[in-house]
């Protein structure tokens, strides 16, 4: 029952899976970002009323955190059933969850209506949120690597990645159009539920394109292998149980490489509408535009860091992210202060250059660590739980220093810190861009992908 060594996919099916993945980690971050872009700039006011502005905005963003809370349980069940069922079952479940709860906050009363019966709301349904988006991470990048040439599987398996500036780009787009078109009075009275309304017809299309794509190749085949040994009456173990005992170090390693990743990404994209309209005095309008450019410079440049991630490493690239985003931390917040706009905008940029020099080989760097039968599982949770300690509460703890210190300099040193972690954890990492997927072992005595046999040279 041996399966061929990482089957070749022609460059019309590959393109076809890569959409079909980016559309849906587009649109699935666009809900995702939406929320986290209202929760700074109207949520405090709708939500949270009763409260002083920055502690209003401290609770928005509190409810922002509770959807990363989330993403570990999601990582969990979607990477159970997505190892057991297949990737591209899971992928359209999480892609409706994601899509329903956005709608759904589009539609909520405010405070002002059923009074605090309105944020449990909206923490219930950001609950949703998480959990969705926890599951959909890692089907969509193993969708691409287990379908894509082993040579460049990073720069395809950077294309999924890119949903998320795309997402970024979408949801800020929007609301920089809503901002610039609409009074204050009428954005925050209406205004703001049009880009949560929008999401229903973005996932109508990217279910249309998610549906017409093939389950992955290598999932086909490590399937027809543990069939094959139920037939011999072997017991296979559960995949959550297979990742904890024999790539426990692997889960660990890409916990500590998405703390800078996770951490700089929420400061310099949602933190940065706080800390622009309040301690530097720009307008929202300004803030949403440096966002907005910054991030199609982001979306740009990933596919070249994933590219090059196939010519020297995964590592190299990955280090050159977190020793340049904490490099930049406190030039960051130099040029903010100066409250010019086009200073704002190389912050941010520049920032966010660096982080795409982290997130670009992630996906490629994390589906080499785990066998295929406990891949989903493996590269979720990696991915997700470290999202609770760094994603979930990136903004609110640069909120808080904020308010306790009236200083940029210990946010900066907080982006710093987890720059660090992360740079640990990648020179603990071993290289991974030479291993074929399909040959690292998944027996129940499998040893850890460190050891298993490379297919290719470097």
């Amino acid at each position: 029952m041996a399966a061929p060594t990482e089957p070749a996919t022609s460059l019309r099916s590959m393109q076809k899976v890569v959409a079909a993945s980016l559309i849906g980690t587009t649109i699935e971050w666009y809900d995702f970002f939406l929320y986290g872009s209202a929760a700074a700039l109207v949520f405090n006011k709708l939500f949270f009323p009763d409260s002083d502005p920055l502690v209003g905005t401290l609770l928005s963003f509190l409810t922002y955190a509770v959807g990363f809370a989330a993403r570990p349980l999601g990582a969990l069940v979607f990477g159970h059933y997505g190892d057991r069922l297949g990737r591209k079952k899971l992928l359209v479940v999480s892609l409706l969850m994601m899509g329903a709860a956005t709608f759904a906050i589009g539609l909520l009363p405010t405070h002002a209506t059923v009074g605090a019966a309105a944020p449990v709301l909206l923490t219930v349904l950001r609950l949703v949120q998480g959990f969705a988006l926890g599951g959909e991470w890692g089907g969509a990048v193993l969708l691409v690597s287990e379908h894509g040439a082993p040579e460049r599987r990073g720069f395809w398996a950077s294309w999924p990645q890119t949903g998320a500036p795309a997402g970024q780009l979408l949801a800020t787009g929007v609301l920089s159009a809503l901002t610039a078109l609409l009074s204050d009075a009428a954005f925050t009275s209406w205004g703001w539920r049009i880009p949560f309304l929008l999401s229903g017809v973005l996932v109508g299309v990217g279910l249309w394109i998610r549906l017409s794509v093939d389950e992955s190749p290598l999932f086909k085949a490590a399937l027809a292998r543990a069939e094959a040994r139920k037939a011999t009456s072997e017991v296979e173990k559960m995949p959550l149980v297979s990742v904890l005992r024999h790539h426990w170090r692997d889960v660990l390693v890409a916990m500590g490489a998405r703390m800078a990743e996770n951490i700089s990404y929420y400061v310099i994209t949602a933190f940065i509408l706080v800390y622009a309209t309040t301690s530097a005095g720009l307008s929202k309008q300004t803030a949403l535009n440096a966002v907005l450019v910054a991030s199609a410079v982001h979306f740009a440049v990933i596919p070249a860091w994933g590219a090059l991630s196939d010519r020297i490493g995964r590592r190299p690239v990955y280090l050159i992210g977190a020793v340049g985003v904490g490099a930049w931390m406190f030039p960051f917040f130099a040029l903010i202060d100066t409250k010019s706009f086009g200073s704002l905008l190389l912050a941010v940029t520049v920032g966010l250059i660096f982080h795409g020099a982290m997130y670009a080989p992630q996906a490629a760097f994390f589906s080499e660590m785990f066998a295929t039968r406990m891949r989903y599982s493996g590269a979720s949770i990696g991915a997700q739980f470290s999202s609770v300690a760094a994603g979930a509460p990136a903004p609110l703890i640069a909120t808080a220093l904020l308010a306790d210190y009236d200083s940029s300099t210990p946010i900066a040193l907080y982006v710093i810190a987890a720059a660090l972690l992360t740079v640990v954890a990648i020179g603990c990492a071993k290289e991974t861009r030479t291993r074929d997927l399909d040959n690292i072992e998944e027996s129940a005595g499998a040893p850890a992908p460190s050891a298993a046999v490379d297919a290719r040279t470097a």
